[in-house]
C-alpha cells in the first residue's frame, strides 16, 4: 500500500518505448512500489507542465530519448536522490553535477548486454561456417560447394579475438564457453588469471589481431579507444580475418577499413559505423563480404522488458531501503561505454 512516504518517481525518456520498456504486468509493479503517474513521460525539463511533477520527484526513471542531467537540471528537482535508467550506457545521460548533488545512479546495461552478446554469438558461428561468403555464391551460381571449396570452414578450432572484457564481452566469453573455439582477450584492465577465469587466454593488442580469426569489439568509446583500429592495426589481421563490432563505429578509422572491405582482404559485420548511419553510397551496403545492419544488437522489442524489469527490480530496492544491484559509479565513466 503506497502512502505519502512512498517515493515519487518520474519517467523522462521518449514516450514510444514505454509501452514496451513497462508492460501492463511491470508498471503495476513499478506503481505499486512508488507514487508515478505513466502518462507524463518528461522531454524536456524546461517544460512547465512538468515543473511541478519534478520539485516534487524523489526518483527519475531515464531511458532513449531523456534529456541530458546537468547542474541546472537538478535545480528543478531538489529532492531527486535516484536516477534509475531503462538502457545502456549513461554517458550521455549525467554529467559530474549529479554526483555532486548526492544522486545514485543505476543502469540496465547488463540486461542491454545479453542481445549482444548474442548477436555476436550468431555471427562468429556463421562466419565460421563461411555462411555469407558462401550464401553470396549460391544467389549467383546456384550450384553446391565442393569439399575443396569448404576445406578451410568450420568452427572447430577457430581463434575467436575478444577485445574488451565489457558488461558485453564477459556475456560473449560465456556464451563462447561450449564451442571448440580457442578464445584470445585484450582489456588493459584484466590480469592474464582473470583471464583465464572468463574462458580466455590474454594478449596484447597486437597480437590478438595477428593470431584471430575472427575479432569483435567490446570496448567502451571514450578519447583512449578512438580509432583503436587505425589503418596499422587492420593490416595485422590476417588475410580473410572478419571483424565484428557492435560496439561503436569510433573505436575503428572507417576509411582504412573501408579500403580494407574493399579490396576483399577482411570481411566485416558492423552492427555500429561511424558516422550513423553511413552516407547512401558508401560501398559497405553492397559488398559481399560486409554484412550491415542497422543498429539492432542491442535491445529490441521484447527485449526492452529485460531493462524495464531491472528498472522495476531497482526501484523495489530504493523503496525498500536497499543498496541497489546496478549502480553506475563517477569513477565507472572513465573507461566504461
Amino acid at each position: 500500500m503506497l502512502s505519502a512516504q512512498s517515493p515519487k518517481a518520474v519517467f523522462a525518456l521518449d514516450p514510444v518505448h514505454l509501452p514496451l520498456l513497462f508492460p501492463t504486468s511491470l508498471m503495476n509493479r513499478l506503481r505499486s512500489s512508488a507514487r508515478i503517474e505513466p502518462a507524463l513521460v518528461v522531454r524536456d525539463f524546461t517544460d512547465p507542465a512538468a515543473e511541478a511533477a519534478l520539485a516534487d520527484a524523489d526518483i527519475l526513471i531515464t531511458g532513449w530519448g531523456s534529456p541530458h542531467l546537468g547542474a541546472d537540471t537538478l535545480t528543478r528537482m531538489p529532492r531527486l536522490h535516484t536516477v534509475l535508467h531503462a538502457a545502456g550506457s549513461v554517458r550521455s545521460l549525467v554529467g559530474g553535477a549529479l554526483w555532486d548533488h548526492g544522486v545514485t545512479v543505476s543502469s540496465a546495461v547488463t540486461g542491454n548486454a545479453v542481445p549482444v552478446a548474442e548477436y555476436t554469438l550468431a555471427m562468429i558461428l556463421l562466419a565460421g561456417k563461411d555462411t555469407f561468403a558462401l550464401r553470396e555464391r549460391f544467389r549467383r551460381s546456384h550450384v553446391y560447394p565442393t569439399p575443396a571449396d569448404t576445406a578451410a570452414v568450420g568452427n572447430v578450432g577457430r581463434r575467436i579475438g575478444v577485445i574488451g572484457a565489457s558488461r558485453v564481452g564477459r556475456r560473449l566469453l560465456e556464451l563462447l564457453r561450449p564451442f571448440d573455439f580457442e578464445v584470445l582477450l585484450y582489456d588493459p584492465y584484466v590480469e592474464a588469471t582473470e583471464a583465464v577465469e572468463l574462458g580466455a587466454r590474454l594478449l596484447p593488442l597486437d597480437d590478438l589481431l595477428r593470431q584471430s580469426d575472427i575479432v569483435s569489439l567490446h570496448a567502451p568509446d571514450i578519447p583512449e579507444t578512438r580509432h583503436m583500429l587505425d589503418r596499422t592495426r587492420l593490416a595485422l589481421i590476417r588475410d580473410g580475418g572478419v571483424l565484428i563490432n557492435t560496439s561503436r563505429g569510433a573505436l575503428v578509422d572507417h576509411q582504412a577499413l573501408t579500403e580494407e572491405l574493399v579490396r576483399g582482404r577482411l570481411q566485416a559485420v558492423l552492427d555500429v559505423t561511424e558516422p550513423e548511419p553511413l552516407p547512401a553510397g558508401s560501398p559497405l551496403y553492397t559488398l559481399p563480404n560486409v554484412v550491415l545492419t542497422p543498429h539492432i544488437a542491442g535491445s529490441l522489442g521484447n527485449e526492452l522488458g529485460r531493462l524495464g524489469r531491472i528498472v522495476v527490480e531497482e526501484l523495489e530496492r530504493v523503496a525498500a531501503g536497499l543498496p541497489l544491484a546496478h549502480e553506475v559509479h563517477r569513477t565507472d565513466l572513465a573507461r566504461v561505454a
